[in-house]
């Protein structure tokens, strides 16, 4: 079974950056389509990014040009790169694995971030 642990979130003024890291462990994901997800407050959680296991990324369109999701296999690690926060991006930030075949999704146990106006 497949875990996460997210780290990075914080406090942050408007126009500044945050880097996310997501490690999992239990087994490789090398393989599979990894997340981000963010649920702000009151509101419910939404997608943030995705990177299938060629690198190929999508975005929602209002963090396009803002937000790179990555990954580096070797470390087991999935990032997310934020730059020129806006206080709307306030919310708790999720990585998630999406399971192939048999497996379950995995959801981490996520990371707040807040962006200060």
């Amino acid at each position: 079974q497949v875990q996460l642990v997210e780290s990075g979130g914080g406090l942050v003024e408007a126009g500044g950056s945050l880097r996310l890291s997501c490690v999992a462990s239990g087994r490789p994901i090398s393989i599979n389509t990894m997340g981000w997800y963010r649920q702000p407050p009151g509101k419910q959680r939404e997608l943030v990014a995705t990177i299938t296991s060629s690198r190929r990324t999508n975005y929602q369109d209002s963090v396009k040009g803002r937000f790179t999701i990555s990954r580096d296999n070797a470390q087991n690690t999935v990032f997310l790169q934020m730059d020129s926060l806006k206080p709307e991006d306030t919310a708790v930030y999720y990585c998630k694995f999406f399971g192939l075949g048999y497996e379950y999704d995995v959801w981490g146990q996520g990371t707040q971030v807040t962006v200060s106006s």
